[in-house]
C-alpha cells in the first residue's frame, strides 16, 4: 500500500498498515533521519506521506530507495551522479550501457583521486624522514608548507 494514497492517517493507523516513521525508516535503511529530509528536500526521495499530526511515513518502497542511495554514498558517488542513477533505476527502458558508463568514469575519477593522494602521501613520508624531530627550530616541513612546495 502507498502510504501518499492515505489521506493523513493517524500515525498509529499508519504503523498498523506497515508504515515507519522518519526513526524507524533512519534504523531500517542506515541512513539518518537528517540525511533523510535532506534527501527529501534536494529531490532525491519523494516528498513523505504524512500523518494527520503531520508525522513523515515511509514505506517499503521508500526504504530501498534509501538503502539505494546509501549504497551509492558508500562508492563515492556524488550527489549528482545518484541522481542519474536513480533516474536510470526508475526508467524499465534503460540502457545498462549508461549504468555502465556511470560506473566506468566514477571508478576512473576514483582512480585519479588515489594516484592524487598517494603522491601526497609520499611527500609527507620524504619531508617527515628530512624533519630531525627534535628540540631544533628547523623544519623542512615547515619550510616545504611556507613555500608552497
Amino acid at each position: 500500500m502507498n502510504a501518499h494514497r492515505l489521506s493523513r492517517p493517524e500515525l498509529a493507523d499508519a504503523l498498523e498498515q506497515g508504515f515507519h516513521n522518519i526513526g524507524q525508516a533512519a534504523e531500517l535503511s542506515g541512513v539518518s533521519a537528517k540525511m533523510i529530509r535532506h534527501y527529501e528536500r534536494i529531490g532525491l526521495i519523494a516528498p513523505a506521506a504524512r500523518t494527520f499530526a503531520n508525522y513523515r511515513l515511509y514505506g517499503e518502497a521508500d526504504l530501498h530507495r534509501l538503502r539505494f542511495i546509501k549504497r551509492a554514498r558508500s562508492l563515492g558517488f556524488s550527489i549528482k551522479q545518484i541522481e542519474s542513477l536513480l533516474a536510470l533505476w526508475d526508467d524499465p527502458r534503460r540502457a545498462s550501457v549508461e549504468v555502465k558508463q556511470l560506473a566506468r568514469t566514477h571508478a576512473a575519477q576514483l582512480g585519479e583521486k588515489i594516484r592524487e593522494l598517494q603522491a601526497m602521501q609520499r611527500t609527507l613520508e620524504t619531508l617527515a624522514k628530512r624533519c630531525h624531530g627534535d628540540g631544533r627550530p628547523t623544519c623542512p616541513i615547515l619550510d616545504d608548507l611556507a613555500g608552497g612546495g
